[in-house]
C-alpha cells in the first residue's frame, strides 16, 4: 500500500530547461559550442550536492574566461531556465495532500537556488518532507540519498511512490523496491495515480 507520493521537482513540476534559454541568448551554434566546450553540467553537479552558487559559477568564469558571458549567465539568468510551472502536476500534488497522502520532494537542487526557486513557487513550501540534495550533500541516483528518505521517513519499498523523469533515477528506486512511475507528461502521470487509485480520474485533470 502506498503510503507516501515522492516528488522529482524539475520537469516534473516545474520545467527545467538551460538550453532553450542559452539559444534564445546566445543562439543555437554558440551555445552548442559552449555545451560542447565547457563543463558547465559537471559544475551544476556540484552545485546539486551544495556549492556555493556564485562563487562556484565564478571560479569556471576564470578558468573559461572566453566563455564568461555564457559561464555567468548560469547564475545570473538561472530563475528563467526553471520555468514555467507545470500546472496539472501541482494540481495532483495538492490533490493528493487534500486526501490525507503524506508528498514528499526528492530532487537534485542546489541549496541557494532551492530557496530562489521557492520565492517563485510558493507551493514547494507545501511538501511534508523535503530532500534537497544541496542539503543532504548526496544527489539522485547514488543509494545514500535514497537511504535518507526511507530513514527519515521510516517509509521504504512499495510503500513509496517515486515520480521522476530521469531513468537512472527511477532505476535507483525500483531497485530499493519502491513503486515509481517515470515522468513523460503531466496526462501520464496523472493516469499512474488513478491507476493506483490514489485519486478519481476528475481530482486528477
Amino acid at each position: 500500500m502506498i503510503k507516501a507520493v515522492v516528488f522529482d521537482i524539475g520537469n516534473v513540476l516545474i520545467s527545467w530547461r538551460p538550453d532553450e534559454i542559452y539559444n534564445q541568448v546566445f543562439g543555437k551554434e554558440r551555445t552548442k559550442e559552449f555545451f560542447d566546450t565547457v563543463p558547465i553540467k559537471t559544475v551544476n553537479q556540484a552545485l546539486d550536492r551544495g556549492a556555493p552558487f556564485f562563487p562556484t559559477v565564478q571560479k569556471l568564469a576564470q578558468e573559461y574566461p572566453e566563455w564568461s558571458a555564457e559561464i555567468m549567465a548560469w547564475h545570473d539568468r538561472w530563475a528563467e531556465m526553471v520555468t514555467p510551472e507545470i500546472p496539472q502536476s501541482i494540481r495532483i500534488l495538492r490533490a493528493l495532500r487534500s486526501k490525507g497522502m503524506p508528498v514528499f520532494a526528492l530532487s537534485n537542487f542546489g541549496d541557494e537556488t532551492y530557496d530562489i526557486a521557492q520565492v517563485r513557487y510558493p507551493f514547494l513550501a507545501e511538501f511534508d518532507r523535503r530532500y534537497i540534495s544541496g542539503r543532504l550533500k548526496w544527489i539522485k541516483p547514488e543509494p545514500e540519498i535514497y537511504e535518507i528518505v526511507e530513514r527519515d521517513s521510516g517509509l521504504s519499498g512499495d510503500a513509496l511512490l517515486f515520480i521522476d523523469d530521469l531513468q537512472d533515477n527511477i532505476d535507483a528506486a525500483q531497485s530499493r523496491g519502491w513503486q515509481t512511475h517515470l515522468f513523460q507528461t503531466p496526462q501520464g502521470f496523472a493516469d499512474c495515480v488513478v491507476a493506483q487509485g490514489l485519486l478519481t480520474i476528475e481530482e486528477a485533470q
